[in-house]
């Protein structure tokens, strides 16, 4: 098993469980002892764990839950949120779905368009797509980040460096009107600035909730991204901050009234 892919599968880990133990790490990867000692060594070294005697733990100054966790937290919300985003897509566009529950949430309304091209390096809509031969589908590859569904790494980044898109949408850990967009794992915020320099206009997918987060890694700047489409239950002073550095502020209840 290659370094890179044993360091994401120890960290999916460690956002579970919390915490491990060598022996559960071994067993888990199939590797020696020594060999992850010194990937927690790395890892720890890199502030991506905290290490213990015996063990690591999760750095819970930014976690967030895995994917599977967050599925049904606010998914009202989040249906709405998708289905205005999805009312924004012109016929024919080729679109960039990145990852996170909100986007993957846009499916199932996409066949309101047609002639789409979708890429994406989000599993779950893959999965989704894969029943929909009317939509022409560019699957990125890379490190697959059990967690969270989707490819990252420098495989992905290079294979998303050479594509153009009509529009990009996005699921986003935080979002402050001073630190901007941010993520709690520095693989998909790396491949999320990748994401976004295809395409001129991004469009940010976000809850209430993640309004005024502020999450470890860096995305965008607020500066540097279109619109933001939310709902109404987020709060208008943190509407108001991000609206005051330039972002379109759109409200699901209004784009599908």
């Amino acid at each position: 098993m290659l370094k890179e892919v044993r360091h994401s599968r120890i960290r999916d880990l460690l956002d579970e469980r919390g915490e491990l133990r060598i022996s559960e790490i071994n067993r888990a990867l199939d590797v020696s002892e020594a060999t992850v000692r010194r990937d927690l060594d790395e890892l720890a070294s890199q502030g991506r764990i905290r290490r213990t005697h015996g063990g690591a733990l999760r750095v819970d100054v930014d976690y967030e839950p895995p994917r599977r966790l967050r599925e049904g937290t606010n998914s009202g919300e989040k249906d709405l949120i998708a289905k205005a985003a999805a009312s924004q897509i012109c016929d024919g566009e080729t679109i960039f779905l990145g990852s996170g529950t909100t986007v993957a949430s846009m499916v199932p309304y996409l066949h309101q368009r047609s002639g789409l091209r979708v890429i994406t390096n989000s599993l779950p809509v893959i999965l989704q797509l894969a029943e929909h031969e009317d939509v022409e589908l560019i699957i990125i590859g890379g490190l697959f980040r059990h967690s969270e569904g989707s490819m990252v790494s420098p495989l992905a980044d290079e294979a998303i460096g050479k594509i153009r898109a009509n529009r990009v949408f996005m699921g986003i850990r935080g979002l402050d009107a001073e630190r901007g967009f941010t993520n709690s794992s520095i693989d998909e915020a790396t491949t999320d600035r990748t994401i976004l320099r295809v395409a001129d206009h991004h469009t940010i997918l976000a809850d209430h909730s993640k309004f005024g987060q502020v999450s470890a890694f860096q995305v965008a700047a607020i500066s540097d991204i279109s619109v933001v489409i939310t709902s109404t239950k987020a709060a208008e002073p943190a509407i108001s901050a991000i609206r005051d550095k330039g972002v379109q502020i759109l409200f699901a209840e209004d784009l599908i009234s």
